[in-house]
């Protein structure tokens, strides 16, 4: 099907999946008239096993699919479908795909696909990607599927496809066009290039940008990015799309209206079809209140209204359900096999029989007896086209009332022209038919009933009144025997003339006076009860509109509207009652506010008021916060103009006013210095326990005794508070400690370390424990807490300002080259101190490294590792998680850990500063690693970095491990190179000065002194561990000797730079000859 607005041509997909319907000419005949000149695919596209001659230059016209997209088992060369931006995945292929490309190739042949050709693909919103066994395809896979996927956790997958992007191996082959840059393409095409809107955004955009600047980001509605910043500029639209623009709703289908005080429908109203609004829905849909629908949901009925719409109303009761009745040889009466099909019907096309081989069942055709609770089914038949015919009932069913919703008998086809019939049923005391009101044609016949009373008081002529057929076919019930009159069984006083259908006043045909719900009562709630009532011209009585308030000697309401109360019970919204004033309902003019004045009427707000009033007066107006689209709160009033207020009342608000500010500013003066004073207990008591320790007898009788910083805490001395994150070995929560016997609450950092596998618990304090405790260094975090348990926990002073890792990709543009030098100095110290202490690391990085202050660093996570099993050990480093692009070779293939391998990663963690917090390999998964580092290639040299703090990332990185330097000596150098920064590290001239403005800008100083006060007297801590925080370095003496033994061979080594070194972080190609020398080969990326 199709559909065509004036902005947009919609079209249907397909739910073939795999299976082709006809041969492949009727197939692409089929898609080609579907999808030519369609822009909106409504469902999923498919195109399945088609030749290389075909032309499919008509899906260049599609810019939207619904469902997923689904490519397989073809031979043609390439996908035009250019005009793509968006896979919205509402429906995923195999439930988890939007986009499968599938074995699109010809066995022992030269044709296949080579080239997607979605070149304007920039999002998808549900689902992964799955791009498997398509022999000659290119480019594909090697693009940023990251940037398209909303989602990053969806799956993507690429198995068995051909040559994958040559132009970076620099074979010559299907190369990216040069315009395209450091950016992957679909093609060689100079238009091929892919389209970047999501991981080049400024960390201020929410959603897409179309640039790389914090004014660059999409309109919060788009999806599949932009080009401007108003939501008329969207490539697609997140949620629907209003003639051009994308909206989060369409249009209401009503809207308040000033005149009558109620909603009232909008002639400017949209319909949601899809992602689109539109003014009509296509004529094979039903328009279900706002929306566009293939089907009314559960509970409601399609109706046509004027002009020939369908729309969907509640059915006010089982929805209406037609059922062939019984009559025909195969199907003579109900019995006990078909009663469950005329469950929940309404309507009964044909007749209801129910003779005796259905009721006591059929022995020769096997039929059981029906079971009597089954006759309930019949409670919801309203009207039976034809007759209904009873000759036989249930013995401990004394009526008919099953059928006490039946209404109309049509008499359409009648049994000897009959349309009621009761014959023979000893059980019967009252019909009960107690809502039967019609019987448009044919007769009634009612006999050998021994029990049955009331029917003779049954005024007939009132069901029937245009019925042909003669009464006097009519044939009652014999009373000679059980006759009403003789045992009293006489209607309800309640009931009119016109008779009953048993006894009770629920059972007249018609009341004296009046009725409540099908009862008859003597009177409405006129002026009585908790609910009042007014009466309608039939009789029936009818509660009052809720928000109606309760008269005392005088009817309540005059109708059931709103606007038909004596007196409201809230609010009075011109002459409706209300709850509540209308407070944001759309109107003709824009959104409509009241608000309640004295008497409890509505009156409009002020045209400034744009959340809502309180009032009339000019302190009347309302204070209500609103999110922009950026999450920025902003404060709204209203703005009034009256009349100036008396002088005795101008002095009374100033008296007010000026009391208000005195009050407030003393509560802020009072907690400023009360969270002052808790910062500085705070500060004094976690130096007290930080330079108190624990002695401990040694566990090993030949070894000395102990001085642990580290306290043994029980678990309830802690509290976890919020998770700060998890890692190979297990969480870190921020929490609280209490040392026992104190009342202050220290900040602090939770680690806890768990055995996955559930056999290896941490009861016992051990020598490793204790090691770790009695760790004291400037630069490696203090550990303050040792908790046993099921689980490890170790509790160590909470870092302010988070990792290294974060803090350089947050803020590159305003770190020194005297900064970052510092830093290594300082890593290099602490991991020299762990090397005195046989500490062995295993996981240096710069996320585990943590920031004290804006100069000083910590290393921690430090000797995790040897508190687990040796089994537990290679099982965490089996998992995803392991770090295997920071790891020594040796680490990797013989999972041998030394003081030497945390060297390889300590030059991987400097690599990681000077590149900005960028990964290491980041185009490569890590499994591929380690064959990439055995072929002698290496990350690249950073564009900050001089060939001379390369070479010394280099060093680290050496196959032979003995070669490596030691961290002494790094220590040494990097201190040597930190004496004249500028010399080692080249930074542009405006990214310095921005620094330099960065940290003399007094608003930034206030706003970090801020930062620190926050953080529970982190000023204090720096000014009194001033040394610490300076840029100067402290250095390590060595001899002369000793200090250069390693550096020094490879002082005449030289780097040629093969080409121009692009500005992306790849990897170096290096060649390694022998164990203690080697050779710079190239630099260029791949």
């Amino acid at each position: 099907g199709r559909f065509e607005s004036p902005f947009l041509t919609v079209c249907s997909g397909t739910k073939n999946a795999l299976s082709m319907t006809g041969s492949s000419d009727m197939q692409y005949k089929l898609i080609k008239e579907m999808y030519t000149g369609c822009e909106i695919v409504m469902g999923n596209l498919e195109i399945i096993m088609m030749e290389p001659s075909r032309n499919f230059s008509f899906l260049q016209s599609i810019r939207e699919v619904t469902g997923y997209i689904l490519i397989g088992l073809n031979q043609f060369s390439r996908l035009p479908l250019d005009n793509l931006r968006v896979i919205r995945g509402t429906t995923l292929y195999e439930g988890r795909f939007a986009l499968a490309v599938l074995v699109n190739y010809q066995k022992d042949g030269q044709y296949g696909l080579q080239e997607l050709g979605l070149t304007h693909l920039t999002e998808i919103l549900e689902g992964g990607v799955q791009i498997i066994q398509n022999k000659f395809l290119s480019f594909a896979p090697q693009i940023n599927w990251l940037d398209i996927v909303k989602d990053s956790s969806s799956e993507i997958i690429f198995n068995d496809n051909g040559p994958e992007s040559e132009s970076q191996r620099g074979d010559g082959k299907e190369k990216c066009h040069k315009a395209c840059g450091d950016v992957p393409c679909w093609g060689p095409e100079a238009d091929g290039c892919q389209i970047l809107t999501k991981t080049i955004c400024a960390p201020q955009c929410n959603g897409r940008c179309f640039g790389r600047s914090p004014g660059d980001c999409c309109h919060m509605e788009c999806a599949g990015g932009c080009t401007g910043p108003h939501d008329t500029n969207c490539s697609a639209c997140r949620n629907f799309n209003n003639s051009g623009s994308c909206v989060p709703q369409c249009p209401k289908t009503h809207i308040y209206s000033k005149l009558t005080f109620k909603l009232e429908r909008n002639p400017s109203a949209k319909y949601q079809y899809g992602s689109i609004c539109v003014a009509q829905c296509p004529s094979n849909f039903v328009v279900d209140e706002s929306s566009c629908v293939s089907s009314c949901p559960k509970g409601k009925m399609e109706v046509e209204k004027t002009e020939g719409v369908k729309r969907c109303e509640p059915c006010g009761g089982p929805c209406p359900k037609v059922c062939i009745g019984t009559g025909p040889a195969e199907r003579q009466t109900v019995d006990a096999l078909n009663i469950e099909s005329f469950r929940n019907c309404t309507k009964i096309q044909g007749s209801l029989h129910f003779l005796v081989t259905g009721i006591k069942g059929d022995d020769y055709k096997n039929i059981p007896a029906i079971d009597p609770e089954k006759l309930k089914i019949f409670s919801t038949v309203r009207e039976i086209t034809d007759y209904l015919n009873i000759q036989s009932w249930p013995t401990n069913m004394s009526d008919l009332s099953v059928f006490s919703n039946l209404q109309t008998i049509e008499g359409r086809t009648l049994y000897k022209g009959y349309a009621l019939l009761v014959i023979g049923i000893k059980s019967l005391t009252s019909l009960g038919l107690r809502s039967l009101r019609k019987i448009n044609d044919g007769g009634v016949y009612i006999t050998r009933n021994q029990k049955l009373c009331y029917q003779e008081n049954v005024n007939w002529t009132r069901l029937s009144p245009k019925s042909s057929r003669p009464r006097g076919r009519m044939k009652n019930i014999d009373v000679k025997e059980n006759g009403a009159l003789k045992e009293g069984h006489t209607c309800d006083p309640l009931c009119s003339s016109d008779g009953c259908w048993g006894p009770g006043p629920s059972q007249c045909l018609a009341c004296k006076n009046y009725r409540l719900g099908g009862t008859c009562v003597e009177q409405c709630m006129f002026l009585t009860g908790d609910r009042r009532e007014f009466a309608t011209a039939e009789g029936e009585c009818v509660p009052c509109h809720a928000e109606c308030e309760l008269q005392h000697g005088r009817p309540t309401c005059t109708g059931p509207g709103a606007d038909q109360c004596v007196a409201c019970a809230r609010n009075k919204d011109g002459p409706h009652c209300v709850s509540t004033c209308p407070k944001g309902l759309m109107g003709e003019g824009g959104v409509i506010f009241k608000y309640p004045d004295r008497q409890h009427k509505c009156e409009p707000c002020h045209l400034n008021c744009t959340q809502g009033c309180d009032g009339p007066n000019i302190g009347d107006w309302s204070l209500m916060p609103t999110k922009n689209r950026h999450s920025t709160i902003k404060w709204k009033l209203c703005n009034f103009l009256f009349k100036s207020p008396s002088s005795r009342t101008t002095t009374g608000i100033v008296v007010g006013v000026i009391a208000l500010l005195f009050v407030s500013f003393s509560i802020f003066v009072l907690t400023v210095l009360y969270r002052r004073g808790l910062a500085i207990r705070r500060k004094r008591a976690m130096r007290r326990y930080m330079e108190s320790g624990e002695s401990f007898e040694p566990l090993d009788p030949s070894e000395k005794g102990a001085k642990v910083h580290a306290r043994i805490l029980k678990v309830t001395d802690l509290r976890k508070i919020k998770l700060l994150g998890q890692g190979v070995f297990g969480t870190v929560h921020k929490g609280i400690w209490i040392p026992e016997g104190d009342t202050v609450k220290l900040p602090v950092a939770i680690k806890t370390i768990s055995d996955r596998t559930g056999r290896q618990k941490f009861h016992e304090i051990t020598d490793h424990m204790l090691s770790l405790g009695s760790l004291d260094h400037i630069n490696v975090v203090r550990i303050l807490g040792i908790c046993p348990g099921d689980n490890l926990q170790l509790v160590t002073p909470l870092s302010s300002q988070g990792s290294l890792l974060e803090h350089i990709k947050h803020r590159k543009n305003n770190l020194s080259p005297q900064r970052l030098l510092n830093w290594c100095v300082q890593i290099a110290k602490g991991m020299y101190y762990l090397e005195e202490h046989r500490m062995v690391h295993r996981n240096l990085a710069a996320r585990n490294v943590l920031l004290k202050n804006d100069y000083m660093v910590q290393i921690s996570d430090y000797g995790i590792a040897d508190l687990l099993y040796p089994d537990e050990k290679k099982y965490f480093y089996n998992e995803v998680k392991t770090p295997i692009k920071w790891m020594a070779l040796e680490s990797i293939l013989f999972r041998r850990y030394t003081h030497q391998s945390d060297v390889w990663s300590y030059g991987v963690t400097v690599w990681e500063m000077m590149s900005y917090g960028t990964e290491p390999y980041p185009a490569m998964r890590p499994q591929e690693v380690p064959d990439l580092l055995e072929k002698g290639e290496r990350l690249s040299q950073p564009t900050i970095c001089t060939i001379d703090v390369y070479m010394v990332m280099v060093k680290c990185w050496m196959i032979d491990e003995n070669v490596r330097p030691t961290f002494k000596e790094l220590a040494n150098e990097f201190t040597r190179m930190a004496r004249d920064p500028p010399r080692y590290l080249v930074i542009k001239v405006s990214t310095f000065i921005a620094s330099i403005h960065h940290y003399l800008a007094p608003d930034d100083h206030l706003q970090r002194s801020a930062d620190l006060e926050e953080m529970n007297g982190e000023l204090e801590d720096q000014e009194a561990e001033g040394l610490e925080e300076g840029p100067s370095t402290h250095h390590l003496y060595m001899s002369p000797s000793r200090s250069m033994s390693r550096l020094s061979k490879m002082e005449s080594m030289r780097v040629s730079v093969v080409g121009t070194r692009e500005r992306t972080h790849g990897v170096a190609h290096l060649s390694f000859k022998g164990t203690a020398s080697f050779r710079l080969k190239d630099c260029h990326v791949l």
